[in-house]
C-alpha cells in the first residue's frame, strides 16, 4: 500500500500550490528570526543576537518582531511556490528510471532556485527594507505600510527595475541555498532510510530537514550578506554604496573581518533550520494528504 501511495502522481499545479503554502505556513513561525538576521547583517559593527533583540524590544516594541511579515509571505508565495514546484516536478522526471545522484539533485535544486529567486526578488527587496526600517532614524525611515505599499512606492519613487535590485546575488544565493538544501534533504532522507532505523514519517522528515538546514546555512551565508546589503543600500550623491556582490564581500572582509561573512549565523540557522523543517514537513504532509484523499 505504501509503495502504491508513493507512486501516485500529483499534478504540477498542485505541486506549485503545496510548495508555496508550505513556505508561507513556515514563515508565520520564523519571521522574527529573519528580522534579527537582517538587522545583524546590516549593522556594519560587531553585535549579538541578544543585543539586537533587546534593541528592538526597547525601541520598537514586541510587535516589531513581525515587521515585514506581509513581504515575507509574499516572498514565499512567489519564490517558494516557484522553486519547490519546479524542483518536485524535475525530481519526479529524473527519478523515473533510477534514483538521481547527489550531483543531479544539486543541479535540479540550483535550476529551481534560480527561477524562484528571479520571480521572488521584488518581494525580497520589500522584505529587506521593511525589516531594516526600524534601525534607522525616524527621518530616514521608508515607513512602508505593507508589501503592496512597498512595491507600488518603489516603482513610483525609484522605477520598476529597482524591484529587481540585487537580482543577480539573490539568484546566486538561491542557487547555493537550493542546491544545498534540496539536494542535502533528498540525500539525507535517502541515507537515513537506508540505515533501516527510519521509516517514511515525520521523524524522518524532521531529521533530514535539520541536517539540510545546517549544511545550507554554512554554504549560503556569505552570498546572503551580499544580497542583503545590496538590496538595502541607498544612492549617495548619485552613486550606489556598492558596485556589486564582490565589492560587498571585499568591504566586509576588509572592514569587519572574514568571519563577518557568517555574521548572524545563529539567528540565520535558527530561522533557516526551523523554516526548512517546517517547510518540508508541511510539504510532505500536504503531498501525502493529497495522494490519500484526491489522487
Amino acid at each position: 500500500m505504501s509503495n502504491q501511495k508513493s507512486e501516485l502522481t500529483v499534478p504540477n499545479s498542485i505541486k506549485f500550490l503545496i510548495g508555496g503554502t508550505s513556505g508561507m505556513a513556515a514563515t508565520c513561525f520564523v519571521q522574527p528570526l529573519d528580522l534579527i538576521k537582517n538587522r545583524m547583517q546590516l549593522s556594519g559593527t560587531k553585535t549579538s543576537t541578544m543585543k539586537v533583540i533587546s534593541s528592538i524590544m526597547k525601541n520598537e516594541g514586541v510587535m516589531a518582531m513581525y515587521s515585514g511579515l506581509s513581504a515575507g509571505l509574499m516572498r514565499q508565495a512567489t519564490y517558494t511556490t516557484t522553486r519547490l514546484g519546479i524542483y518536485t516536478w524535475l525530481f519526479e522526471l529524473a527519478s523515473k528510471e533510477k534514483q538521481p545522484s547527489f550531483i543531479v539533485k544539486a543541479g535540479l535544486g540550483m535550476i529551481a532556485g534560480c527561477f524562484g529567486a528571479f520571480v521572488g526578488t521584488p518581494a525580497e527587496v520589500a522584505l529587506i527594507r521593511m525589516t531594516a526600517d526600524g534601525r534607522l532614524p525616524i527621518t530616514e525611515r521608508r515607513m512602508y505600510k505593507n508589501v503592496f505599499d512597498a512595491l507600488f512606492r518603489i516603482i513610483k519613487e525609484e522605477g520598476l527595475l529597482t524591484l529587481w535590485r540585487g537580482a543577480i546575488p539573490t539568484m546566486g544565493r538561491a542557487m547555493v541555498v537550493n542546491g544545498a538544501q534540496l539536494a542535502s534533504y533528498s540525500q539525507a532522507k535517502q541515507a537515513l532510510l537506508d540505515t533501516g532505523y527510519f521509516q517514511e514519517n515525520i521523524m524522518l522528515h524532521f531529521t533530514s530537514s535539520m541536517i539540510s538546514g545546517l549544511i545550507t546555512t554554512a554554504a549560503s551565508m556569505p552570498v546572503d550578506i551580499a544580497k542583503t546589503r545590496i538590496q538595502n543600500m541607498k544612492i549617495i550623491d548619485g552613486k550606489p554604496e556598492y558596485k556589486g556582490a564582490i565589492d560587498v564581500l571585499g568591504k566586509v572582509i576588509r572592514n569587519e573581518g572574514i568571519f563577518a561573512l557568517w555574521k548572524g549565523f545563529f539567528p540565520y540557522y535558527a530561522r533557516l533550520g526551523p523554516h526548512t523543517v517546517l517547510t518540508f514537513i508541511f510539504l510532505e504532509q500536504m503531498t501525502s494528504s493529497y495522494k490519500k484523499y484526491y489522487a
